[in-house]
């Protein structure tokens, strides 16, 4: 019995104009877990370091952050919304610039510095304002 990929595919599709539901930001939150695993084993196995990893790095924080571009603000919680932009915005910027570069180039106080101090009041942001809107 063959199944036809032309239904899946136009969910998909109009997944992009339908209105916000609930459980989105749930999804982004989830998302920016798998980017946060793929950075945390980078940063615990040195053997994964290689280009497939940061690929990987690369590519579930590039997700989080087109999801978040597909993403409305709910009704009455734009400043939020603003907020939740802007925040990973700046995270992924310091992630990618500084937080990857150091792990990379083995500079292990400089990283721990990043990520236990404005990556992890960051994160923890983004995850309280995707936890309030997605009420």
């Amino acid at each position: 019995m063959r199944r036809s990929l032309a239904l899946p595919a136009f969910a998909l599709l109009i997944g992009a104009v339908l209105p916000l539901s609930a459980g989105d930001f749930a999804v982004l939150k989830s998302e920016t877990e798998t980017a946060r695993k793929e950075l945390v084993t980078m940063v615990l196995y040195p053997g994964k370091r290689g280009p497939e990893q940061q690929k990987l790095v690369k590519d579930t924080a590039n997700a989080v952050s087109a999801h978040l571009a597909k993403l409305k603000a709910p009704a009455g919680r734009g400043p939020q919304f603003k907020e939740l932009k802007e925040t990973w915005e700046a995270f992924k910027h310091t992630r990618e610039t500084e937080l990857v570069p150091a792990i990379l180039a083995g500079e292990k106080e400089k990283a721990e510095k990043i990520a236990a101090g404005i990556q992890k009041v960051r994160l923890e942001r983004c995850y309280a304002l995707m936890l309030e809107l997605d009420k």
